[in-house]
């Protein structure tokens, strides 16, 4: 009796998620980009939603909330209604770093947001000022050595990526500097190339033109392996800082609860537009690898990084509201 109970519920569930997947979107979609205009995660929404209005049939609208290292905008799709229509673009910081560092969060990473699928993963850059007497990472470590302390550098916001690699790569490296936040990777280059920072470490999209007009400088690559488009970089690991090895990933997450039909829909129409060739060319270009793959795959890579970086941070002692 109980058997058949389930089956019958499991038929009048299949078409309801058939219906959710064929129906949605009903209404614009937002996608919330925790970064200002003009940052890598910027780049990567704009494109995206160009790309899924299209497949849609409705508005993809990219909305801007920079703040509090990311964890503002992430917030929006956490509280949002579980219909799939707010998506954030979430980042390393505010989804696998920040509970490590913060006692108290707006939102519950795992428990308040489902991950739907990698949009981007790439190497951060570590560039300095043109006028700092710095062109290589030993170079670099030399420097912030001599000046103990005295030598600072910005991030694009607090318990992000740029700001936690920078104390890692710190802390690797025996010496200090201090910290002074942004919110985002264009105030954050500007900064530096306007000499109010003394280096950086960042997505490259926003670096880029910076460095080509010679204002800024760039002298390292995160990753483990060096970066296609910017091959004459090396990495971290490579020059003497072998567990400076940190990786960037964006993905796109929504609330929980959000049915999973619209969950699947979402990552199948996301992984159509990465393969889409104007699209990995227009990532090739600025230094970002497109993503993509299942549902699970995202998943397993924000627990992996969950993982990884909470034992780092408990070991630099990084807490950010004591």
């Amino acid at each position: 009796m109980l058997q058949r109970r389930l089956l019958v519920a499991l038929a009048a569930a299949l078409p309801f998620a058939a219906q959710a997947q064929a129906t949605w979107p009903t209404h614009a979609v937002k996608i919330v980009v925790p970064a200002p205009a003009g940052s890598s995660l910027d780049v990567v929404a704009r494109l995206l939603a160009d790309k899924l209005k299209d497949r849609w049939g409705q508005a993809v609208v990219v909305d801007n909330k920079p703040g509090a290292g990311g964890m503002l905008g992430v917030d929006v799709a956490a509280k949002a209604p579980a219909d799939g229509h707010t998506i954030a673009v979430g980042f390393n910081g505010p989804i696998a770093f920040a509970p490590f560092m913060y006692k108290k969060m707006p939102y519950d990473p795992v428990k308040d947001l489902t991950p739907v699928v990698m949009t981007t993963l790439q190497a951060n850059v570590l560039a300095v000022n043109a006028a700092l007497p710095v062109k290589t990472p030993q170079e670099f470590v030399a420097l912030a050595r001599q000046k103990a302390g005295k030598m600072n550098y910005a991030s694009i916001g607090q318990g992000s990526s740029s700001h936690l690699t920078m104390e890692l790569l710190l802390a690797e490296a025996g010496a200090q500097a201090t910290h002074i936040p942004f919110n985002g990777s264009p105030p954050a280059g500007m900064s530096v190339a306007a000499g109010e920072t003394d280096a950086l470490i960042a997505a490259a999209p926003a670096l880029l033109p910076l460095a080509k007009g010679g204002k800024i400088r760039l002298i390292a690559t995160t990753g483990r392996q060096r970066m296609e488009s910017l091959k004459e970089l090396p990495t971290l690991v490579e020059s003497g800082l072998p567990h400076v090895d940190a990786m960037i990933w964006n993905g796109l997450f929504v609330a929980s609860g959000t049915p999973d039909a619209v969950v699947q829909k979402i990552n199948a129409d996301v992984n159509a537009v990465l393969h889409d060739p104007a699209v990995k060319a227009s990532f090739d270009a600025q230094g970002l690898q497109a993503g993509g793959g299942t549902v699970a795959d995202f998943r397993n890579t924000v627990a992996a990084d969950m993982k990884r970086w909470g034992a780092i941070i408990d070991k630099i002692g990084l807490k950010l509201d004591q």
